[in-house]
């Protein structure tokens, strides 16, 4: 489609709809050169993923331009791509490969493949501003299935579906509709969790470094941590919740403001292993020992965190076991099987190491400046 030329686009239009498909189809059902879904949408005067919907019976379009697009389906004979005209290989999408856990769901994604005797193909789509032509070389590569920790747009969805190829989320960030499968992490329980741990060590004032508002993931863990602080019969201090993203610097800044409160908070939980990193970092610079003065936990489990000093607890979010059941899951629709259920939580558990300890009985150090590494 010809973006930026609408003129021209509409005059193109016309000659294919009224001199038939250019690859040679004359609407008589010749399928030795198949229509494409792309020259349905051009010949229609709409998106690709609108006839997407309407050949897979979608709602989100009006009766008029359904029945044009069913009339175009119908008169060029129009075919859904079938299974055997994909690549035996699942393609993993990541918006960017730099995070440490990664490494674990391409371990799962492969150890699966490895199984099923298909191959793996790992893309990185980068962040918001990346080239919207790099989905569009996915679906060209016709992929047998795509696993995508990227986030997936109602139009990317489209775009899959209108080429056959079925998809599966991992660890969705927003709300996705009941007909899209995903495979999340039971995020509340594993913040009730870890919260309640710190409650019934004895601590009072407890922190959480928060992410973004906007990951669904985020505000589930963070919804865990009210729960746990509600049941323990405990107010949450406005002050001592800080939002922040996913990073060690930001965890380390998040930090720095708790730790500077004149009634500072005596225990730490992060939305994950990369904040809590950088909540070390601000404790040592404030002069104060982890577990002795100040509590910590994150929510991950990365690797790295049991050879820090002292180990990290933590709750273990089942990166790998969540990739290998992401992965079975969309080899079974790539398939063309029936999936036993959209969308599967895999539990979290609480792996208690050294970084935790009830709160010192007496005292609590004043933070006026940092006092340099500890």
């Amino acid at each position: 489609m010809n973006r930026g030329q609408p003129a021209d686009g509409r005059a193109i239009l016309a000659q294919h709809t009224a001199d038939g498909p250019p690859d040679g189809n004359d609407g008589q059902g010749d399928t030795s050169r198949p229509v494409t879904i792309a020259f349905i949408a051009e010949s229609a005067g709409v998106s690709v993923p609108t006839v997407s919907k309407v050949i897979n019976g979608r709602s989100g379009v009006s009766a008029d331009t359904r029945a044009r697009v069913e009339e175009l389906v119908d008169r060029y004979g129009y075919r859904k791509p079938t299974g055997a005209q994909r690549n035996n290989v699942v393609e993993l999408v990541f918006r960017e490969l730099e995070h440490l856990w990664a490494a674990e769901i391409i371990r799962g994604v492969e150890r699966v493949a490895r199984r099923h005797r298909v191959g793996v193909m790992v893309s990185e789509f980068g962040l918001h501003d990346s080239d919207p032509l790099t989905w569009d070389d996915t679906v060209s590569r016709r992929p047998n299935c795509v696993l995508s920790v990227a986030q997936l747009s109602e139009a990317e969805r489209e775009q899959l579906r209108a080429k056959g190829i079925p998809f599966v989320v991992f660890d969705p960030a927003t709300e996705l509709p009941d007909d899209v499968p995903f495979v999340g992490a039971t995020n509340w329980s594993g913040g009730r969790a870890a919260t309640r741990h710190l409650t019934e060590l004895g601590h009072r004032r407890i922190a959480m470094i928060a992410g973004p508002r906007d990951q669904l993931y985020c505000c589930a863990r963070l919804d865990g941590y009210r729960s746990a602080m509600g049941a323990a019969g405990l107010p949450v201090d406005p002050e001592l919740v800080v939002h922040a993203p996913l990073t060690g610097e930001d965890g380390q800044r998040a930090a720095r403001s708790l730790l500077a409160l004149p009634d500072r908070p005596t225990a730490i939980f992060t939305t994950n292993d990369l904040q809590a990193l950088g909540v070390y970092q601000a404790a040592r610079e404030a002069g104060l020992r982890i577990p002795d003065d100040l509590s910590v936990v994150g929510f991950d489990d990365l690797p790295v965190v049991a050879w820090i000093d002292p180990p990290l607890t933590t709750v273990h979010q089942p990166l790998t076991e969540m990739a290998v059941a992401a992965t079975e899951l969309a080899l079974t629709l790539g398939r063309g099987e029936r999936a036993p259920q959209a969308g599967l939580e895999i539990a979290t558990t609480l792996t208690v190491r050294a970084s935790t300890a009830p709160p010192p009985e007496a005292g609590r150090v004043a933070i006026d400046r940092p006092n340099g590494p500890h």
